[in-house]
């Protein structure tokens, strides 16, 4: 629980050879198609077999607790590729050393919010698997949730919340003692809609309404955290 694929991919570098882990990873991105398409419950290890042009049986070889260990290695991949692909643009936009001019603080927020959307196009499986994930937490096993939360969201929590105090610390909003939730506002003004509209970007929304929704959130959170 909590092994992040990063770690797994180290681990698997080091124990197996290089045409071993080939076939794991081949496996792996066949399984994110199944599990973004079909969802937790209802993909077979049969499909994620035939998905991965193997048998059953060497799928099993190579994961032997099945389904979850797949899912699990599955989520967490995709989740550590579109983490770091968050933390960068967040870093980008509100680096600590180069703070936004206080007439530029809306724009750069409302760019970092169009950047982070722009996500979903960009890794459209992870975030299917994501709203799968949303769908059937009841189904998908706890330590998977658990290993999900570690490898992509509580990280980037983390770097915003970061994020949202160095604004504070120049003066440009006051989080009020709580950057985490200030964090937490800016992405549920900013996204929220947009991804409940187009369910996780399969349905995306016409770029004017994206641009409204977007516009209209930052303006929102800064007239509750802009500084003064």
């Amino acid at each position: 629980m909590g092994r992040t694929n990063e770690t797994w991919l180290e681990q698997a570098q080091r124990a197996m050879s290089p045409r071993k882990l080939e076939k794991q990873i081949a496996m792996a991105s066949a399984a994110c198609t199944v599990f973004g398409r079909e969802g937790y419950a209802r993909a077979s290890v049969d499909a994620l077999a035939a998905e991965a042009g193997v048998s059953t049986r060497t799928l099993y070889n190579h994961f032997p607790d099945g389904k979850a260990q797949l899912f699990r290695t599955v989520v967490t991949w995709t989740s550590a590729q579109v983490k770091d692909a968050q933390i960068a643009r967040i870093q980008a936009v509100l680096d600590p050393a180069r703070p936004p001019r206080p007439q530029d603080l809306e724009r750069d927020l409302v760019a970092l919010a169009r950047s982070l959307v722009g996500l979903m196009a960009d890794f459209p499986n992870h975030f299917a698997l994501v709203r799968h994930i949303h769908a059937e937490a009841d189904h998908v096993p706890p330590e998977v949730l658990r290993a999900w939360q570690e490898a992509g969201p509580e990280p980037v929590g983390r770097a915003f919340a970061e994020a949202m105090a160095h604004l504070a610390d120049a003066g440009l909003i006051d989080v009020h003692g709580d950057a985490a939730l200030a964090a937490g506002h800016f992405t549920a003004l900013t996204s929220h809609a947009i991804v409940q509209s187009s369910h996780y970007g399969v349905q995306p929304l016409p770029e004017e309404e994206t641009d409204r929704l977007i516009t209209g959130g930052v303006a929102a959170f800064l007239r509750a955290y802009r500084a003064g």
